[in-house]
Formats: C-alpha cells, sequence, structure tokens
C-alpha cells in the first residue's frame, strides 16, 4: 500500500509547556520553531510508520527574555550542546476516534519514552485545495528525567519550579502527493 506523507503546517500550528511556578500560577512557553513529518498508510494513522517532530531550543519564548536565556543555559536545556529535542513515535493505538502515541523523547542527551493522548479533529480540505488533518496533543513530563536540574526554594520553602512539565500541541498537518507503491517503482526501474 502506498505511503501519504503528512508535513506540518507551521502557520496554524502550536508547541506549548506549562510549568507551575511557585506553586501558584502556571507560566506557559512556547517553541516558536519546530518540524513534525508524518508518514502513514491510511488517513486514520493509525498505521503511522514514520513520526517525526523537531523543536529548535534557541526558539523558546516564554514572554520573558531574561527566562528565555536562562532555560537556554546549561541549567535547562544546554541550547549550545544540545540544539534540540526530538520526539520519534514508536506507536499508535488508537482509543475511540483519538489516539495515544508512544515514543522516544530526547532533550539533552537523554531519551526516555513518553506517551500523549492525541485528539484528532478530523480532515479536510482547505480553500486552496490542501488536505489537511488536525490534532491536539497532550502528555506530562518531569524536566528532572532530562537532566534540567535547576531548582529554588524560596526563603519561606516554596519550590519555584515544578518539575513536572505539561506538554500542549496543536497541530494540522498537510497532506503531500502520494508515493509511488513499490510495484510502480520496480516496473519503472526495469524499465529504465
Amino acid at each position: 500500500m502506498a505511503k501519504t506523507k503528512w508535513l506540518i503546517d507551521p502557520a496554524h500550528s502550536e508547541v506549548q509547556f506549562k510549568v507551575k511556578h511557585l506553586m501558584i500560577t502556571t507560566v506557559t512557553g512556547h517553541f516558536r520553531k519546530f518540524d513534525l513529518d508524518v508518514e502513514a498508510e491510511d488517513d486514520d494513522f493509525t498505521k503511522a510508520t514514520s513520526i517525526v517532530f523537531t523543536a529548535d531550543v534557541n526558539s523558546v519564548d516564554t514572554n520573558n527574555a531574561q527566562r528565555d536565556t536562562h532555560l537556554k543555559s546549561p541549567d535547562f536545556f544546554a541550547s549550545e550542546q544540545f540544539p534540540q529535542l526530538k520526539f520519534i513515535g514508536k506507536k499508535v493505538e488508537k482509543k475511540g476516534k483519538d489516539y495515544v502515541v508512544t515514543g522516544d523523547l530526547t532533550i539533552r542527551d537523554i531519551t526516555k519514552t513518553v506517551s500523549l493522548d492525541v485528539e484528532f479533529g478530523g480532515i479536510v480540505t482547505d480553500p486552496y485545495g490542501q488536505t489537511k488533518a488536525g490534532f491536539t496533543a497532550a502528555g506530562k513530563i518531569r524536566r528532572k528525567e532530562f537532566n534540567l536540574m535547576w531548582d529554588a526554594v524560596t526563603e519561606a520553602g516554596q519550590i519555584v519550579a515544578s518539575n513536572e512539565v505539561r506538554i500542549h500541541c496543536e497541530i494540522q498537518l498537510i497532506k503531500q502527493a502520494l508515493a509511488a507503491k513499490p510495484a510502480e517503482t520496480s516496473e519503472k526501474a526495469a524499465a529504465a
């Protein structure tokens, strides 16, 4: 069966993370530069054969330049040494009309298995004739498991930044042209 390639539509996608500050409010951060390629054998994505997501660590934006610089430092992402974080999907399980996607998340030099709950928004054709698929992905990680070890406690004993990080992504993919079937490819190669 021919595989279909789907590429990210960055203008209609967002990658966010949320961390508790002083355990009383939540700070939201974004990665402004990211990429996602998906290959699947069908349009319901259960037979996804490749899911590769990357984010440029230097594009981190928490709406505070001083905090962003700190996040890029060796206390957190160490962006000079590790400029990219990566998620490679390994398994897609259908749950009703939605999914659980499990894969390997690499931050710095640490790789851990992570599962994301993925809500499938559907597939539509936009006004320009492009076929698009929409998803909302959510999950949680513990930052210290990825060597993001910085910690501080106030004089009153309040933790400054939580260990738990919530991930929230709004993803829109654009369907690419169908790949040639293996039989067609071998016939063309034989004819050449």
